[in-house]
């Protein structure tokens, strides 16, 4: 399912297209949603809750990019394509954007102090992210 935005994407090189695979798009989307279940876990510290929010939204959105037939080893890219994979609202992948820096910040600086706000918008984002993935057409029906 190209689209021209995407496409455009694929002549510059910041994206591949590539068939699209139920197998990986199932498994995606699985461990998207044990993630983002793990991570409404209150009894968890809010980095791991972050953490595992964090990578649940990464899965569900490499989950639509596949969908359409396209691949991506940039994972702020990934939740750049929401706008056109799963029509998401700039403000909500926007809240991605934000997360993705935090969690740079913390894998590579080491600052693991998670603003709990900004854990919150990822978790709601995050289950608007689940619930539009997980309503797209079979790759078969699709």
């Amino acid at each position: 399912m190209p689209l021209m935005q995407l496409d455009n994407l694929v002549r510059i090189q910041k994206l591949k297209a590539e068939p699209a695979a139920e197998a990986e798009i199932e498994g995606l989307l699985r461990s998207g949603k044990a993630r983002l279940d793990d991570a409404a876990k209150k009894s968890l510290s809010p980095e791991s809750r972050f953490d595992l929010a964090y990578n649940a939204a990464h899965a569900l959105a490499l989950a639509a990019l596949r969908w359409h037939g396209y691949r991506s080893d940039n994972r702020y890219l990934v939740f750049q394509c929401l706008e056109h994979t799963l029509d998401l609202p700039k403000e909500q992948w926007r809240v991605l954007d934000r997360a993705h820096n935090k969690r740079n910040v913390a894998e590579y600086e080491g600052d693991v102090d998670i603003d709990l706000e900004l854990l919150d918008a990822l978790l709601r984002v995050a289950r608007e992210v689940y619930k539009r993935a997980s309503t797209l057409d079979s790759i078969k029906g699709g």
